[in-house]
This record gives structure tokens, sequence and C-alpha cells, in this order.
């Protein structure tokens, strides 16, 4: 068994990355695994750390083919805010614009209900839908990726991560490391002043364009509550940027107006979503789709990206999309 560096301030690349290879490939006890990863989240990751961790993970999944345009719409996890599900609902909404979208996700580890919980519970088979990944990809533009399908080094993490029920590098490393091979992407993370570093860290990986955003009030995704902060991150760069909802003409709203619940509560609320339902719910879909249009290249602006959200919702075209998707699981 190898030793984790516990006592290490921080790693550079190469070091986190094998490091982690130890890791994931059981080369460490789970006592020791829990130790270095809650001492690497007091401490704070670093850009290096996150990129060469992704790096490790990155060499040990199982990939699937998918379409060039393909993107993924993900967040960190691990806010303490247990909204609604906004990144499967823009999923659904962007896939609906003609933008093939391989969600990579996963079930709750420190929220009520993840992707695959609220997805489950509309009728989606998890099971199929993971084994016909490719097929519904390539067929409807969407598909499901369930990181235990792509990442079996991950078997032996996920009980230690629901365990320390709280956010490691784990939930870092999981949207760098999407099975599609996606170059373009939306991610959310959980701590706006650590957005630059996150960044950095996919900058180094490399991306055609990829947005890094964080509500102020520490949200993965694009808030209504106030401002955001953004990284546009293309190639090896990025820029920052401030973004507010009434960029796109929709007012603010609390992060309570999309608390959400357990996986039941969540499929109701998106579905009535998908059926037409008005409300902030809604407005914090349209906006994070709008972001996601802009770094698929398909949007020219925020608020043409806003209105091809729009029109996906109001035409049906993202509810009939998830009636398709779940009858090809059956």
């Amino acid at each position: 068994m190898k030793t984790l560096p516990l006592e290490v301030p921080h790693m550079n690349a190469q070091e986190a990355e094998e490091v982690f290879g130890w890791i994931l490939d059981g080369e460490a006890s789970e006592e020791e695994i829990a130790r270095f990863l809650l001492a690497m989240t007091e401490r704070s990751e670093t850009a290096d750390e996150i990129a060469g961790a992704a790096r490790a993970l990155r060499a040990r999944l199982i990939p699937i083919k998918a379409p060039e345009n393909a993107i993924d719409v993900c967040g960190t996890g691990g806010d303490g805010h247990h909204t609604l599900n906004v990144s499967t609902a823009v999923s659904l909404v962007v896939a609906a614009t003609g933008v093939p979208v391989a969600k990579h996700g996963n079930r709750a580890a420190s929220s009520k209900s993840g992707a695959a919980d609220t997805l489950e519970a509309l009728g989606l088979d998890m099971d199929v839908a993971g084994e016909t990944a490719e097929k519904t990809l390539a067929e409807l533009g969407i598909c499901f990726l369930f990181a235990k399908n792509h990442h079996p080094a991950m078997g032996r993490i996920q009980p230690i991560r629901l365990k320390l029920g709280r956010r490691t590098i784990f939930n870092l490393m999981g949207p760098l490391s999407n099975p599609a091979g996606v170059k373009s992407q939306l991610i959310g993370i959980a701590r706006p002043a650590y957005v630059p570093i996150y960044a950095a860290a996919k900058a180094a990986l490399g991306t055609e364009r990829t947005m890094i955003v964080s509500g102020d009030e520490g949200l993965d995704e694009l808030s209504l509550a106030g401002g955001n902060e953004v990284a546009d991150v293309r190639g090896n760069a990025f820029e920052m940027k401030r973004v507010e909802a009434s960029m796109i003409g929709v007012p603010n709203a609390p992060v309570e107006a999309i608390r959400g619940d357990d996986a039941k509560h969540n499929a109701a609320a998106l579905k009535a979503l998908l059926d037409g339902n008005p409300g902030p719910y809604r407005d914090a879909v349209i906006f994070n789709s709008a972001a996601s249009l802009l770094v698929a290249g398909t949007a020219k602006d925020w608020n043409d990206g806003a209105d091809q959200a729009r029109e996906a919702l109001d035409s049906g075209g993202a509810r009939d999309l998830l009636k398709r998707w779940i009858a090809m699981t059956k």
C-alpha cells in the first residue's frame, strides 16, 4: 500500500497525477484516503492539483463516441443550497435546440437529489440509459453518462465520499473527465473566489470554450440572486467576467425560490417546468441555457441564447425530447 502525502502543502500536476493514480488504483486504505481528501479540502486544492488529478481519472475512464460538437453542462455540487436540478433541465433544453449534450453525472453525494436520482424518478431507466448512451446521443442528441459506468476506478471512492458527506476534490475532477471527451462545457462551482483557480486547471487541460460559473452566494450554477463570477476559458487561457440575470431580461430571485428536495419533489418540478410553468426555476434554466449555447457556439450573444432556450421550452421540444429518451430506455 502507498502512503499518501498528508503533510505535503501542495503538489505539482505530475505529483498529483501520480498520487491520484494510487488512490484510483486502490493502493491506499479508505481511512487514509478520507484523511487525505479532507486535508486537501481544508487547505483548498490548487489548479495544478486539480489538473493532475483529472488527468489520472481521464487515464482510467471508459470513453464513448460522440459528435464533435457535443457539450456538457454540470455543476460540481457541494454548495449546500439543495436547489432543483438546474443543469439537468438545461441539458434537455440545450439538446432540444440541436446541440448534442453528453450529460455526465451521478447520484447525490452531498445533495438531496443528483441528476441521476431525478431522471430516474421521471422514469428514465438509468441502467439502460447508461448502456445506450452512444445510441441516444447519436439519435436524440442527449445521453446520461453515469459516472459509475465510465469511471470504474471510482467504485471504491464513492462510499468514502458518501461517508464524508461534503465536497472534495472529486467534485472538481468529475466535470473535467467527461467520457465523451467534450471540447466545450458549462461548469458551475460552489465557490466564487475559486473560479479563477478552477479555470486555470481547465485551461491547463485545454478546451475550445468553457465557462466556469459561480453565484455570489456560492451557487454552483449561474444564479438569479445577484451577481455571478464567470471565467470564460478558451484554449489555454481565460478571461474573468461578471454577469447578471438582468442581461437576458429575467428578474432577480433569491436562491430559496429554486430550493429543491428529494428526487420525487425535484422530478415533479422539472416536469412542471417542461410543461410550461413560469417562475424562477424556468428563469434559472433559461439563464444557464443561454451560457451553454454560447459555449456551444450556436448563440451569437446572451439574448439570442435565452431566446433559443425559451423556444425549446415553449414549443414543447424539451418535454418531447425527455419523453423520447424515456421511451428508448423501456
